[in-house]
């Protein structure tokens, strides 16, 4: 939904227009300043320094309009949400999704080409890495959403974090490629369903794809990290326990990638474009974008009948189990 609402028009072009507006204006207001007679000192310099503004408010939008033409589909408005929640936030998720897509999409491209063994440990290493270095980031708008229905950011904050991993997502796949090219390596692929060449069968499939594996990949993320203890090397377990499941439901579900993240399927898709122009089919947003923040959502109402809090501000109708269990045991013991 993020950038569904946006018009076909990108802002480089708005902005090209912009500055052609801008300079029929300066012609139409400075043409008669060449045939006034003389006029007093101060009104000549007061209407010179007016001229000069109109001529480097133009310079500048005509800079912007070409640099912004360049830019992918949906960078500007990406950048634009930094300031809306915490800064910080944002350039985690940029930083984050830059080196997630380097560290985990390089296994069976540019690691691990011949062998699968090597190639899930590169992705496992990777998983980790991005997440220790980056001080643990969302780097998934459907992470960011299901976050904020448990309570655990709040409307800003989420809003920014999907703005910041959007642009890196949009600027990673670019980049990489160059990087490739340079060092003639094969080229990073990304998750992606071809809606013109499939049947209504197969898009039904895939958005149950996306919508299982993102909601196995909460639920698996909400035990290792809140519910198991592994002491003192907690973070390094459940971490790699995480990467590994991963790389397994990306195996078990392949229907649409899988991508399991709005952002890697709609900046792959952008990639892919050339990056004029976000993706125009339906089925790309609700495969990639519903279907993974629904079992983002489901799998945060199933967590919150287990373990308690609340779901969008609101108690859960039924549970929690996890205490009704403790109940269970402490009776139990007191009967001993």
């Amino acid at each position: 939904f993020f950038f569904s609402i946006l018009p076909p028009i990108s802002l480089g072009h708005l902005l090209i227009l912009l500055s052609r507006i801008h300079i029929i204006y300066i012609r139409v207001h400075t043409t008669p300043l060449l045939y006034t007679s003389i006029q007093p000192a101060s009104q000549q310099i007061s209407k010179s320094l007016s001229i000069f503004n109109m001529f480097l408010v133009s310079g500048i939008m005509s800079t912007l309009a070409s640099v912004f033409s360049m830019s992918p589909a949906g960078l500007i408005l990406s950048v634009s949400t930094i300031n809306l929640g915490k800064p910080s936030a944002w350039v985690q998720e940029f930083v984050g999704t830059l080196i997630m897509i380097a560290f985990t999409f390089s296994p069976g491209k540019w690691v691990g080409v011949d062998s699968i063994y090597v190639e899930w440990t590169a992705h496992a290493v990777g998983v980790v890495l991005a997440d220790y270095i980056s001080n643990g980031p969302h780097v998934n708008p459907a992470v960011s959403v299901t976050m904020y229905s448990l309570g655990k950011c709040d409307y800003f904050e989420m809003y920014t974090r999907i703005g910041g991993s959007m642009a890196g997502g949009l600027v990673a796949f670019p980049i990489f490629l160059q990087f490739s090219e340079s060092l003639s390596l094969t080229a990073l692929g990304g998750p992606a369903f071809d809606d013109d060449n499939s049947t209504s069968e197969e898009a039904d499939m895939a958005f149950l794809s996306e919508y299982l594996a993102t909601f196995l990949l909460m639920m698996a993320i909400y035990f290792l990290s809140w519910e198991l203890n592994f002491g003192k090397y907690h973070y390094w377990i459940k971490q790699t326990l995480t990467a590994v499941f991963i790389r397994y439901l990306i195996v078990v579900f392949p229907a649409a990638g899988p991508a399991m993240n709005p952002m890697l399927g709609t900046a792959w898709a952008v990639f892919s474009s050339g990056g004029g122009s976000l993706p125009s089919d339906t089925a790309h947003y609700a495969i990639y974008w519903v279907a993974s923040t629904l079992g983002g959502l489901t799998s945060a109402y199933v967590y919150t009948v287990y373990a308690g809090g609340t779901f969008f501000g609101q108690k859960a109708m039924f549970g929690p189990m996890k205490s009704d269990q403790v109940e269970k045991k402490s009776s139990k013991k007191k009967k001993q």
